[in-house]
């Protein structure tokens, strides 16, 4: 009995391996196909700055793990992208947990024909909005168009 209960300890442990690697690879694989790894700024040739525009990176790092880094100019932070589908209509939404925040915030972006990246919305996991219909909620003004920066 104990050594049935050993096998499929082994094998319920392997087939976790395997389903978070699968996991992780398509994950990778749909910000990569969706055009999102790169840097991005509203611009490029702007010094990082968090009033006029930070310098934002998606990568893959060796291990499969999707990282977005944001850098302020005076800030900088890296937090891990947890999850990334794409709707019917291209937005591509994904949930990042923002580890210096402790909290996962959701958000989806647009590429647009010429290119270029928006941001759609960005809420909290309690579902508060800080971009809501590609406008930010304090303002009512849409965000700005990020290019391609590499």
């Amino acid at each position: 009995m104990t050594h049935r209960l050993s096998r499929w300890i082994t094998a319920a442990l392997l087939w976790l391996a395997l389903t978070s690697t699968a996991g992780a690879e398509s994950l990778a694989a749909t910000v990569e196909q969706w055009g999102l790894l790169g840097s991005w700024a509203v611009d490029c040739a702007g010094r990082p700055d968090r009033d006029k525009g930070a310098l934002l990176t998606y990568e893959i790092r060796r291990d499969g793990r999707v990282m977005y880094r944001r850098n302020f100019g005076e800030a900088k932070d890296e937090n891990e992208v947890v999850s990334a589908t794409v709707n019917a209509e291209g937005l591509l939404n994904m949930m990042v947990y923002f580890a210096s925040l402790h909290q996962t915030r959701e958000f989806g972006l647009l590429l647009a024909k010429d290119g270029s990246l928006r941001a759609i919305y960005n809420r909290s996991e309690r579902g508060e909005y800080t971009i809501r219909d590609g406008k930010y909620v304090a303002t009512g003004v849409p965000t700005p168009a990020q290019q391609r920066c590499d």
